[in-house]
Order: structure tokens, then sequence, then C-alpha cells
């Protein structure tokens, strides 16, 4: 069922909602190494601080100066905390300042049983 744009999943007696997608960027060049220091600042505190957090991590691609990022919430609510988070604004300008462009969001939803 394809509630606000996401998959809800029903599983015998119980509900399941689990946000998960995957953003692709491209850094510009010369920002690497900046952008790889506020990544893995990012991903300790997320791991530190949001113990409900699924799944959180960054990735180098292939691709030269081509990262991404794979994260998945147990639900829709725990994505907005992480939104509102303190320590992600603290981050995400000099994210943002790496990045060249902006970046591509693609959500996933768990195969059904």
């Amino acid at each position: 069922m394809l509630v606000s744009g996401r998959h809800e999943l029903f599983s015998e007696n119980f509900f399941v909602s689990r946000i998960t997608f995957i953003s692709r960027m491209t850094v510009k060049a010369g920002r690497e190494h900046e952008f790889e220091q506020a990544c893995r600042a990012l991903t300790e505190t997320v791991r530190r601080r949001e113990p409900s957090v699924v799944y959180f991590e960054f990735f180098r691609l292939r691709e030269p100066r081509r990262y991404a990022v794979l994260e998945s919430f147990p639900d829709e609510a725990s994505e907005q905390a992480h939104m509102k988070s303190s320590w992600l604004a603290e981050v995400l300008p000099t994210i943002v300042a790496c990045v060249d462009g902006t970046w591509e969001r693609e959500y996933m939803d768990p195969l059904p049983d």
C-alpha cells in the first residue's frame, strides 16, 4: 500500500513502516577530503545518538568524485527527528558546500514476503 509516497508493509499481526533511500552526489574537485571528513563525523554521531536508525553509511562510488549515502529509518518519525537534529544542522552546511550541484534521492522498499 502506498501512503505519502512511501510503501507501508503489513505482516501477519503487526504493521511495519520503514523509510529507506540512497542519495547520490558529485563532490566539487578538491573538496573530497573535506567532504569525507564531514561524512565520517556525521556517521559517527548518527550511530552514537540515533540508536533506532536501521542503517546509515556513506560510500565512495567508482566514478570520480561520486558519493552516495544509504539511509534507513524504522519509520517516518525517526527520519524527521534525524533531519531536525542539531548534529545534522551542524555538519550539513559543510556537506552541501562540497557538493557540486544537487543530489538524487531514490526511495527503496523491501520485497514483500
